[in-house]
């Protein structure tokens, strides 16, 4: 009953591609377009990255989609919106009320008499109200029994009382309360929110004075996905590999889309920078142990609705969780092609749409995605080596014209700010590359990354006093050209130029930290 005829789909979509941001009841007659009276709407709550291509899917199935934004949710986080999604076209907004009443309240004056099929969270910051409003409306639900499931700290409680492996922690908004442990554990220690994703705010820290510096720091700090930090999780350091295993879920039924490994390494001084994430074997050992203790996780959570996206390291002494994410894998979705190639054309994306919409369609997912994957491919994080205001992005067309290139995504272009990678949210773009050939997919991203270490892959803006040559503007000259405290005198900058690249591509190298 929620899909159109596709001939009449293809009429009624106009009305939904109309620009409703306004937060405005849209006007139109719906006298003259019956149909359009019929169709159901979902609540995403807080949509953004990946759960604006969800919202797309679901648009494409004829849905209306409205946005839900929470209290505090930033301005700034409204407009991340991925390349592939082009412009969110939404049929309305409305703001989180201070009460469920007051919010139901605003959502029944803009669907009128369309009914709601569904609501769910659009991005991290979304998942509790979306848990709590879903309910509320008696839609399908992963409830409240379980409060603030995004709490890591809550997170490991909860799977030691299950029986399974679990991180030593403490953790409070008061440093007295981790002082103990932080004076007991071995170090290093890693410091993170309680509530973050894309490694916001977390830290490997070596020492007691390291720790208590950084506990201070983001207790004081803002979240890149809005609001404050409530309080700080200190954990043991976990050695081994971390594995990212992606799974959609309908009533307790667990789904696995995707088990993948991150290829994580120190980089400008962090330890934790992601440099990309590859595709692990689903029939191979750990990926089958991966999969049942993470099923298991899910279990203990009450995580019975809705995509999922753990996090676990594989340590000498089993798996254990890193964290449990709530909501779709991130990463702007552009992982998606990738799976779809991978499975043969199903991703976490469709899943989701499934398992809330079309039951019928959910029971049709294998478990398990195919063994073997039908093609070979990975995803590659760009990682920058310098800082500064981006003139031009030429390094990007070159990308875009490598033998196993697929899509891109980057919110870098002309005048954007870039810092150095410490960590995901700081990384400045993700290339998914596919090829029959595995030696292709490897001789291009050793390309890809010896563009990043001569920081190809822009010009940045230069100040007129550090124009010292002949077509000084092509160049991008590092801000250790200024004068030092200590020498008086600006530091020799090594310049090294290139025309021996793709396209005669004229690079520099910048100092790194």
């Amino acid at each position: 009953d929620f899909f159109l005829p596709q001939q009449r789909l293809q009429a009624s979509l106009s009305h939904s591609l109309i620009d409703f941001s306004t937060k405005m009841t849209p006007q139109i007659n719906e006298e003259e377009s019956p149909y359009l009276r019929e169709r159901k709407c979902v609540v995403l709550v807080d949509p953004y990255s990946t759960g604006c291509v969800v919202a797309q899917e679901m648009a494409k199935r004829g849905f209306l989609l409205i946005a839900l934004w929470t209290i505090g949710f930033s301005d700034e986080m409204k407009t991340h919106v991925p390349d592939s999604c082009g412009n969110m076209e939404y049929f309305a907004e409305v703001d989180q009320q201070t009460t469920m009443e007051e919010t139901a309240k605003v959502l029944n004056e803009v669907v009128g008499a369309h009914p709601v099929a569904a609501c769910l969270a659009g991005g991290e910051a979304g998942v509790d109200f979306a848990d709590a409003f879903s309910e509320y409306l008696g839609l399908l639900t992963n409830g409240t029994d379980i409060p603030n499931r995004r709490d890591k700290k809550l997170q490991q409680e909860l799977i030691q009382k299950a029986g399974l492996r679990s991180v030593r922690q403490a953790g409070g908004s008061s440093f007295s309360e981790v002082e103990a442990f932080l004076k007991t554990e071995p170090y290093p220690v890693v410091l993170k929110p309680v509530e973050s994703a894309g490694s916001d705010g977390v830290k490997l820290c070596y020492n007691f004075e390291e720790a208590k510096e950084h506990f201070d720091v983001l207790m004081s700090s803002q979240m890149v996905n809005g609001g404050g930090c409530p309080s700080v999780l200190c954990q043991e350091f976990l050695k081994g590999k971390e594995y990212v295993i992606d799974h959609v879920s309908l009533n307790g039924e667990h789904k696995t889309c995707m088990v993948w490994v991150y290829d994580k390494r120190p980089a400008n001084g962090s330890a934790f920078v992601y440099f990309g994430m590859l595709p692990i074997p689903i029939d191979s050992p750990e990926a089958k142990i991966l999969v049942n203790y993470t099923r298991r996780v899910l279990d203990s959570m009450g995580l019975k609705n809705g995509p999922s996206h753990g996090e676990v390291m594989m340590t000498e002494d089993g798996p254990c969780l890193v964290e449990m994410n709530c909501r779709a894998h991130g990463g702007d979705g552009n992982w998606r092609s990738l799976c779809r190639a991978l499975t043969g054309g199903f991703s976490q994306v469709e899943g989701t749409v499934d398992g809330y919409l079309d039951p019928a369609s959910f029971a049709k997912i294998p478990s398990l995605p195919p063994s073997p994957y039908k093609a070979f491919g990975q995803e590659v994080i760009l990682v920058s080596y310098a800082s500064g205001k981006v003139k031009s992005t030429p390094g990007f067309d070159v990308i875009r014209q490598l033998p196993s290139f697929v899509c891109f995504e980057s919110g870098i272009k002309e005048a954007s700010e870039v810092e150095y990678t410490v960590d995901l949210i700081t990384c400045i773009g993700s290339v998914i590359l596919m090829h029959k050939d595995e030696a292709v997919i490897q001789k291009d991203i050793e390309f890809i990354r010896y563009m990043e270490k001569i920081n190809g892959l822009f010009l940045f803006e230069t100040k007129s006093e550090n124009l010292k040559r002949p077509r000084g503007d092509l160049l991008a000259l590092d801000q250790s050209t200024k004068p030092t405290e200590q020498e008086g005198k600006p530091r020799n900058h090594k310049r090294v130029f290139s025309s021996d690249g793709p396209l005669l591509i004229r690079h520099m190298s910048n100092d790194r930290p």
